[in-house]
């Protein structure tokens, strides 16, 4: 019967005289002779796509990476540009497949990521997308450096930035890989936090003299908690001086100054007496005043003292300092008498004064009070693995 049916549409097909017989597509056809409802032509396929950001995306972050996929990968390009055309330095991760910034991208603004593959038969081989950046926030943390371009320091000085802010932990890592040290030579190191708000960078063991250091903190647009993110960027190119490396006995009372590891000096001291002892431990110089006055009377109305100091050099917060002291010459050498500070003569103090540089390195040895960390620029104060314990990336 169904061989009858067969025959008996085409036999009336061949003899109805019409153009269009109603077996193919009716009287239904459109103008083209498509029937209606008929499945639309299969898209061409892709070698490549941009998964992330995604198209037409807004408020996207200005340190985002871009995620992309590729049936070839080892030969994939990545390229984005901004809105004038201009190419955004960036590097490829071909293993992960994704594109990471070399530097934020401007606020409020458009860029288009390009993501291309070798020519495939019948396939697309490059993709393009488009996404527009987050608008300026309005919390936004200030970063500054301690040290400026062009500064010559010791062989002890610690990089250190601070923030307007403190900076919750779970956020540190990613500061920490913004803030790249090039030492020439090169030279191992890594940051430490001394504080929410305050980030540290030594090297293994002391600067090498006469080194040059590059960092670059690239913070701007790096997300700082709860809503903040970093304001700007900033770059610092200075010099590590000779080594000048100070060394004090209580044992002997005498302090060791080295320079490029000769002796060049050997000074009579006095430390600090019983009832206000010398920290023992390593300390750097944080400033110097060639004339000061030390007035404590403000936090020791009964026992403190108004005195003018020459060549003062700060070592501690608390307050200790080499510093002449025309007063103790005739026991330097032989006893203790000062508040804690390192006393020499006032000819040896304007010889040293003359010599060091802010960040030259002393310790002190044999007292009866440690150095607490914290009190100065005590990042040497601690062991290299103690050290590295401070970053977040440990």
């Amino acid at each position: 019967m169904v061989a009858l049916l067969a025959g008996s549409l085409l036999f009336t097909a061949a003899c109805s005289g019409s153009k269009t017989p109603s077996w193919n597509g009716g009287g239904s056809g459109d103008a083209t002779g498509n029937a209606a409802g008929a499945p639309s032509p299969e898209p061409t396929l892709s070698t490549v796509a941009v998964t992330s950001p995604a198209a037409a995306a807004t408020g996207v972050e200005a340190w985002s990476d871009v995620k992309y996929t590729s049936e070839d990968p080892d030969n994939t390009t990545v390229k984005v540009t901004d809105s004038q055309g201009e190419e955004v330095k960036g590097t490829v991760d071909k293993d992960d497949s994704v594109w990471h910034p070399a530097q934020s991208m401007d606020w409020g603004s458009e860029y288009t990521a390009t993501v291309s593959t070798p020519a495939a038969e019948g396939k697309n081989n490059t993709v393009t997308s488009t996404f527009t950046t987050m608008k300026k926030p309005a919390n936004l943390v200030r970063v500054t450096s301690f040290l400026g371009d062009g500064n010559t320091v010791g062989v002890g000085m610690p990089l250190i930035i601070k923030f307007g802010r403190a900076i919750p932990e779970k956020y540190r890592a990613d500061v920490e890989r913004k803030m790249v040290v090039t030492a020439t030579p090169a030279q191992e190191g890594t940051w430490h936090w001394i504080s929410p708000t305050e980030v540290h960078f030594r090297p293994k063991v002391y600067w090498k003299a006469y080194s040059k250091v590059f960092y670059k903190v690239q913070l701007k647009g790096v997300k700082m908690g709860d809503g903040w993110y970093g304001r700007s960027d900033l770059t610092v190119d200075m010099k590590i001086g000779r080594s000048l490396v100070m060394t004090v006995s209580n044992k002997t009372k005498a302090m060791t100054v080295k320079q490029d590891g000769k002796t060049i000096k050997t000074i009579p001291v006095s430390l600090g007496k019983k009832a206000t002892p010398s920290s023992s431990g390593t300390m750097v110089v944080i400033e110097k005043k060639e004339h000061t006055v030390f007035d404590t009377t403000d936090t020791d109305p009964a026992g403190g003292y108004k005195t003018n100091i020459d060549f003062a050099q700060r070592i501690t917060w608390s307050g200790q300092f080499i510093h002449a002291a025309p007063w103790s010459e005739g026991v330097q050498g032989k006893s203790n008498v000062s508040h804690g500070c390192v006393n020499v003569s006032e000819a040896m103090g304007k010889w040293l004064f003359g010599r060091t540089l802010m960040g030259d390195v002393i310790t002190v040895s044999g007292t009866e009070e440690k150095l607490k960390n914290g009190n100065g620029w005590t990042d040497w104060n601690m062991s290299w693995d103690e050290y590295k314990k401070g970053s977040a990336l440990s």
